[in-house]
């Protein structure tokens, strides 16, 4: 009785710290505030619209260099100083612009924004390579993903030679053709410094943006800069039998082993889930801008409900529960041909993002365990680990904080983990830093359409992440 007695009593202690500190912790707010010049806006969104009306879709296997051409030849007419002053490459469509700085010992900077996007499909408002300008918006596909990035940079660098600045180091520019694709345009760049010497002091890419309401109950506008990107990987999973008729079916046919398969998976996810640094300081610097006080006092006392949170998060946001372990998702099946044919061999895809502390190899191996029960083959297709981190304490984190208190008053910068795939990846190693952050402003709706109907963005959001750009550039005068 006497030690149920003391555990109670350590519990209420416990919670009333917390309650303490939650109580302790002011509220705060996180508001994004667009461009009040409609001139200067309305200037950047006509050069946008015609970067989204060059169609640049990008295809597995197709050697489409031209495609792109045809986007430079108009990015030369938009930024006449960049490509006056500039020296530009052209590594097989895939573009690199090098502006000299006054130091060329020191090491440079690339921003870098993927030049191709997907595919438009279904019935669109506007014609989705018009670049229409209507209802305060540009819309079209590649407004948000990511013309608009690759446009607020050479902007940025078109106004500062006008000002005739020189930066202290050599700025790149840099842009793929294949990013929607996986393809090899980023590795192409990055083989271009490396037969060079050169090892590039930071690299920012896309990955974060500035983000409507992250997680439920919390609101307001935040920065997410992605930190690092999860591994990628695409595996298949092949069931092989006789085959046979299907008016007399034997049992675990290999379509039902793979059935099987997938439905312990779904219904029991076999990956680790614990938290990373990333997620910790990522929550942390959430909790004063909870609406919910129970929410809040789980996020500003990780160090006692950690264990609850792991529980609870899938429900409070999937986006959040991907960052706390290796994720699967099955996309692809094929069996037989014919409606009455039991097929000797079948198979389903799955695409994998794996986390740092569970990686490829042991993740594909937790598979493969799995698959075995059912007699089941799993092959590797297209995989990669994580990324390295960026460093939380490091100059370049620190720059681009000074950059977004500086561009974006009032706004929160939030570390993120990236659970998708970026250009950025191919740098790695071959970086000091990987800054994964667009800064272009988006309501849940249009993150929502981004590879969907309907892409598009506000036109005031343009001038802000020019100056960021610039500011980042500027910042660089400031390295130890």
């Amino acid at each position: 009785m006497k030690i149920i007695l003391i555990i109670l009593l350590i519990i209420i202690l416990l919670f009333a710290i917390a309650l303490i500190r939650t109580l302790l912790l002011p509220k705060k707010s996180s508001v994004f505030k667009g461009s009040d010049d409609v001139q200067r806006s309305m200037n950047y969104a006509e050069k946008l619209q015609k970067m989204i009306q060059v169609e640049t879709v990008s295809h597995r296997g197709v050697d489409e260099a031209d495609k792109f051409r045809k986007l430079h030849k108009v990015m030369e007419e938009l930024f006449p100083n960049v490509f006056s002053v500039c020296e530009k490459y052209d590594l097989d469509g895939n573009l690199l612009v090098r502006w000299k700085g006054k130091d060329s010992e020191m090491q440079p900077i690339i921003l870098i924004s993927h030049l191709d996007v997907v595919a438009a499909e279904g019935e669109w408002k506007y014609p989705p390579y018009s670049g229409t300008i209507a209802d305060g918006k540009i819309w079209g596909r590649g407004t948000f993903d990511v013309k608009c990035g690759v446009f607020s940079f050479y902007q940025a660098v078109e106004e500062l030679i006008e000002e005739g600045y020189v930066p202290p180091c050599d700025i790149y520019l840099g842009s793929s053709c294949t990013e929607e694709i996986g393809g090899d345009g980023a590795p192409k760049i990055v083989k271009w410094f490396t037969d060079r010497g050169i090892r590039l002091f930071m690299v920012c890419d896309e990955g974060g943006a500035i983000t409507e309401n992250p997680i439920g109950g919390i609101r307001g506008n935040f920065a997410m800069v992605g930190i690092f990107e999860k591994g990628y990987g695409d595996i298949q999973i092949t069931a092989r039998g006789n085959g046979g008729h299907s008016s007399s079916p034997s049992k675990n046919t290999p379509i039902a082993r793979l059935a099987k398969f997938e439905a312990e998976i779904e219904k029991h996810s076999p990956f680790k889930v614990q938290f990373t640094p990333a997620m910790d300081g990522m929550l942390k610097t959430l909790a004063p801008y909870c609406e919910n006080f129970w929410l809040k006092m789980i996020f500003c006392n990780l160090w006692l409900f950690k264990p609850l949170l792991l529980k609870v998060m899938p429900a409070i946001s999937p986006t959040a529960a991907a960052m706390l372990q290796t994720t699967i998702c099955f996309t692809m099946q094929k069996g037989s041909d014919s409606y009455n044919v039991i097929p000797q061999e079948a198979y389903v895809t799955a695409n994998m993002r794996y986390i740092p502390f569970q990686g490829k190899d042991e993740s594909i191996a937790v598979i493969r365990k799995i698959a075995d029960k059912y007699d089941l083959e799993v092959s590797e297709l297209n995989c990669s680990d994580p990324t390295s981190s960026l460093d939380l304490n490091g100059e370049q984190f620190d720059m681009t904080k000074k950059a977004i208190a500086k561009v974006f008053p009032g706004l929160a910068c939030i570390p993120y983990i990236v659970t998708g795939g970026t250009d950025s990846r191919f740098y790695d190693g071959h970086v000091d830093a990987c800054v994964r952050f667009e800064p272009i402003n988006t309501s849940s709706k249009q993150l929502a359409a981004m590879h969907g109907i309907d892409e598009n963005i506000n036109i005031d959001v343009l001038p802000p992440a020019v100056e960021y750009y610039k500011e980042i550039i500027r910042l660089q005068e400031e390295r130890k």
